[in-house]
This record gives C-alpha cells, sequence and structure tokens, in this order.
C-alpha cells in the first residue's frame, strides 16, 4: 500500500515526467544526428610565421653581405694591431768637409738638426775647423759620433794648409799640441768660462765640459775649486790633472735671498735638495718674519753644520 501512493503520481506530475524523458530523448537523437550534419574542420597547417621568419633570415644575410662589400676588412677590425717595430735611424757615411757642407748635409750624416744648427752658427760668426778635433769640440757631438764621423772628414787643401790670412804655418804649429798652451801656464776662470774655453784644457772632453757647467748652474757658481769633485763622472785623476787650470770669481756667484725664496726655489739648490730642507727653512723663516744671518738657521734640526757650511757662500739675507 505505501509502495503503492509512493508511485502515484498527480496529474502535473505526470505531464513533467513526460516532459523530462521527452528532452532525454531529444537530447541523444541530437548526439547521434549531428555529426551527419556538421564536418569536422581538417587541421591546417599556418605557413604565414614561417614565411616571416625565412624573411627575417634572407635580410640578415643582405645585411651581412652589404657589410662585407662597404668594409672588406670588418672581421679583422677588432683584431689587436701588430706591435710596431722601430728601426733604427738610418744615416750615411761619406766624406764631408764641415767648413762647406750645409745643414741637409749634416743631417744625412746623422747629426740632430740642432747639431747642424750649432755647426752653422760657429761658423757664420767666423769659426773655422782646422783640424778634426775643432769639430768635436761643437755642442751636442758626443764622443761616439765624432769617431764615427772621423774618417769621413776631410778639408780642402786651402783650409788644410792656411785657415785665413790671418793664420800662419808657424802659428799653426804652435797650437797643434795643446798640452805645450797648458805648460805656459793657460788658466781660465772657471764661473765665467764657456764649454769651449774648457775644451782648451787637456783632460777636459765635451761631456767633462757640460758636467762642470751645469752643475755650475744648479749650484749658482762655484766658491772653491774642490767643488769640481762633485761633478758627475769626475775622476780623483782627472781632478788633480786640471785643477791648476781654473781660477775662481767668487763674486760670479748667484745667491738665494732666504727672506724671499720660495721652497722650489730652495729645493733646486744641490746642498739643500730635499723637500724636508727646504720647507723647514721656509717655515722658520715664515714664523721669524725675517732671518738675519746663517746663524738663524742652526736651530733647524733638518740642517746639519756641515750642510750649513757649504750653503753659506750661496746664502743672503735682505
Amino acid at each position: 500500500m505505501m509502495i503503492k501512493n509512493f508511485l502515484h503520481f498527480n496529474r502535473g506530475q505526470k505531464i513533467g515526467i513526460l516532459i523530462m524523458l521527452g528532452l532525454i530523448v531529444t537530447s541523444l537523437l541530437a548526439g547521434l544526428m549531428l555529426p551527419r550534419f556538421v564536418q569536422p574542420k581538417t587541421a591546417t597547417t599556418d605557413t604565414s610565421f614561417l614565411t616571416e621568419a625565412a624573411k627575417f633570415k634572407e635580410s640578415l644575410v643582405e645585411l651581412e653581405r652589404a657589410k662585407q662589400n662597404r668594409y672588406p676588412d670588418y672581421d679583422n677590425f677588432y683584431k689587436p694591431y701588430p706591435k710596431k717595430t722601430f728601426e733604427k735611424e738610418k744615416y750615411e757615411l761619406f766624406i764631408f768637409d764641415p767648413n762647406s757642407a750645409d745643414s741637409a748635409t749634416l743631417v744625412r750624416l746623422g747629426l740632430k738638426p740642432y747639431v747642424a744648427v750649432n755647426i752653422l752658427r760657429y761658423r757664420v760668426k767666423g769659426g773655422k775647423f782646422r783640424k778634426p778635433e775643432d769639430f768635436a769640440r761643437v755642442y751636442g757631438i758626443t764622443p761616439e759620433k765624432f769617431e764615427e764621423l772621423k774618417p769621413f772628414i776631410s778639408f780642402e787643401s786651402n783650409i788644410a794648409k792656411v785657415a785665413d790670412e790671418n793664420f800662419s804655418e808657424t802659428e799653426n804649429q804652435e797650437i797643434k799640441p795643446e798640452k805645450k798652451n797648458l805648460k805656459n801656464g793657460i788658466v781660465i776662470e772657471l764661473n765665467t768660462a764657456d764649454t769651449a774655453a774648457m775644451l782648451q784644457i787637456a783632460g777636459i772632453g765635451p761631456s767633462t765640459a757640460r758636467g762642470i757647467a751645469r752643475y755650475r748652474n744648479l749650484l749658482g757658481g762655484y766658491h772653491s775649486i774642490e767643488q769640481l769633485k762633485e761633478v758627475y763622472g769626475m775622476r780623483p785623476e782627472n781632478f788633480e790633472r786640471i785643477r791648476s787650470n781654473f781660477t775662481i770669481d767668487d763674486s760670479q756667484i748667484k745667491k738665494i735671498n732666504v727672506n724671499t725664496a720660495s721652497v722650489d726655489r730652495l729645493k733646486k739648490h744641490p746642498y739643500i735638495k730635499t723637500f724636508q730642507k727646504a720647507v723647514a727653512i721656509y717655515e722658520y723663516r715664515r714664523k721669524k718674519v725675517k732671518l738675519s744671518g746663517i746663524e738663524d738657521l742652526k736651530v733647524l734640526d733638518e740642517l746639519t753644520g756641515e750642510d750649513l757650511s757649504k750653503l753659506a757662500p750661496y746664502l743672503e739675507f735682505k
């Protein structure tokens, strides 16, 4: 009885069940019939992307080809350059007359342009080369260069025999051995002599003469012959050989005014040399306003008694 009551439907329920069954049947039939009326789409390959990729690749090839045509060495552009090799300066060796050779000829022989100018300037002032050794005295000609050129130096007959009317054969014979002049008592003033004058002394070559002049400029002048021992390259035996050929005029010394000199000016003097000593003098002067003499500098620990003794001839206190 209970089952019968459960399966009992009223009119509305029966209509709903029928409609539901109809929808189910319709859905099943639609699923079976739809494939007959709708054809599935066939898979197609989209070639547009491949076409664009091919065109891009082709453009890269064209760009590379154009680059190679415009810059043939492009691939080697960033390669490191090979190291440059500097060849030794080339020059010629040939017979020449130093009294008539022009500047181009002298440069061809391997002489520096400024040396050629020195030779021409010497000749313009009336100077003449009478023997190969005279040529060695030109400023800028090294001993090595002179020895290389010496076999090629040749003088015209009128120069070799008599340089000018005022130079007789007898006089020529007298000056051949320069040592003979020294025995006769040649003495030159050390603070005013140029390198040409120094070269007249036996034992002094171009490099020694330049060294003496250079150190004189650094000092401000020599106040003692003994200072020649301080010249770079001066050997003791050479000093003993030449010392008697010099005299000194200490009035030619260029002194440093301690009360006005800068640190840089003080530091350049060979007997001060160091920055510490120069600053010590400068600062002490600045604090004391004005120094009156070498005695004032004795309080400085940076300066020894030997320093002050050497500096005394080169300092003034104005």
